[in-house]
């Protein structure tokens, strides 16, 4: 499945780049940005990037379950870029919220 229609970038390749990125670092944030800079890409729209953080989360999930990290570290991590996905994405989502007022506010007058 394609991720990024922009860089046409397939679920499979952010995938791999996780795994090699944890295999380096098992214990490092990963980010959108850090995925695409190790894949040599630059996020155009980024309008993908709320679903790679959500591929981020499950990759690295399911890589601490295959290495058997105890459970409650994994559960701790997950959580955490859980709860700033959620929040970034409630920002990204006022923040258009905003700007289309802005833009319907200039229609008007």
């Amino acid at each position: 499945m394609i991720v990024c229609h922009c860089n046409l970038i397939q679920e499979s390749e952010i995938e791999r780049t996780i795994v090699a990125m944890l295999d380096d670092d098992p214990w490092q944030l990963i980010v959108p940005l850090k995925v695409y800079h190790e894949m040599n890409k630059r996020g155009r729209c980024c309008g993908c990037f709320p679903n790679v953080v959500d591929i981020i989360i499950r990759v690295t999930a399911e890589y601490h379950k295959r290495n058997r990290t105890p459970p409650a570290q994994i559960e701790s991590l997950v959580v955490r870029l859980s709860e700033v996905n959620r929040e970034i994405e409630a920002a990204r989502r006022a923040g258009a919220r905003r700007a289309a007022e802005l833009r319907a506010g200039r229609r008007a007058a």
